[in-house]
């Protein structure tokens, strides 16, 4: 696999940030904390991979980190009902249910994309709140935890679960229509459909498959921490645009890398673990994830009117 130099560029950057990290704590290189950033990475790049397609096509979904919550929540109410395998079936499909209606409401609907999310993020807000009660879904049994972080050839399931999603992902982008559709899309809208290319049917699709990425990722947020707070996934959505922009995704669509989505996000779990252990308070990491992305916004602005000068010129 090539890399881009915005993805060579994330590497070398990730990989300083640690070595910096390394040289003001000495707990950062450690084999427990470097599982650990891997282990809060799971949840970020499933979320990640459906936002690199809803953004490649021109969109973007600001409600992803809530429906991960309200997955998360049906998860553990089927833990308690000792029902571990629908619990584990749930998550995936309640999420591609929720993604189904987000498509109605921003593709049928021809709402756009971030005024349609973020009315249903208040509405699945809302209704988080409400399935809880006001308080935490916690103490939930660990046959789940127990199944998911079970080893098969040394490395966890789980692992190995987004192993198969990232690479299907991939897969699905070079190899099938739908890759070429998507991008075409993201393009241009107009031109697409002027190709023959099913544009209505694309967006639905995408909107879908994110969906069921944030009901993977409430699985195994639920097998990681087997509670469900009341402000899960607040800042999920920031974080997973952040990384997949800052991959080398264009916010604007018609271009993604999955590579540097995977990047991305491990630069942004390095950064907010390696601040944290220097002494940084954690309300800072959504001020860095909100400055990163602003920098990275700037900076493709700035070399997109550089870029239009020089055809002018």
């Amino acid at each position: 696999m090539h890399m881009t130099s915005r993805e060579i560029a994330l590497l070398a950057i990730a990989l300083f940030a640690s070595a910096g990290f390394s040289w003001f704590s000495p707990w950062f290189a450690t084999l427990d904390n470097l599982l650990t950033i891997l282990r809060n990475s799971s949840e970020l790049l499933l979320i990640a991979l459906g936002m690199t397609l809803v953004i490649a096509m021109g969109g973007v979904d600001v409600s992803v980190g809530v429906v991960m919550g309200v997955a998360a929540w049906a998860v553990g109410q089927l833990l308690l009902a000792n029902s571990p395998w629908l619990a584990a079936l749930a998550g995936p499909l309640l999420g591609l249910g929720l993604g189904l209606i987000t498509a109605l409401v921003v593709v049928m609907g021809r709402i756009p994309a971030i005024v349609g999310t973020l009315g249903l993020f208040g509405v699945w807000r809302t209704g988080l709140f409400a399935l809880l009660g006001g308080q935490w879904l916690s103490g939930l049994p660990g046959n789940l935890s127990s199944g998911l972080m079970h080893a098969f050839l040394g490395v966890p399931v789980m692992a190995w679960i987004i192993v198969l999603v990232w690479a299907s992902v991939w897969l699905m982008l070079r190899h099938t229509p739908y890759g070429l559709w998507l991008l075409a899309a993201g393009n241009s809208e107009e031109k697409a459909r002027l190709a023959g290319i099913p544009v209505t049917q694309v967006r639905i699709a995408t909107f879908m498959i994110s969906g069921l990425l944030c009901g993977i990722a409430a699985t195994c947020y639920i097998a990681t921490y087997r509670n469900v707070e009341m402000t899960v996934g607040g800042s999920l959505a920031l974080e997973a645009i952040a990384a997949v922009v800052l991959g080398g995704t264009r916010i604007t669509g018609g271009s993604c890398s999955l590579l540097g989505t995977l990047l991305g996000v491990l630069l942004l779990r390095i950064m907010q673990n390696g601040l944290l252990l220097v002494g940084i308070p954690s309300l800072w990491q959504t001020v860095v994830t909100g400055a990163v992305l602003l920098i990275v916004l700037s900076s493709e602005a700035a070399s997109g009117r550089v870029l239009a000068f020089r055809r002018i010129a």
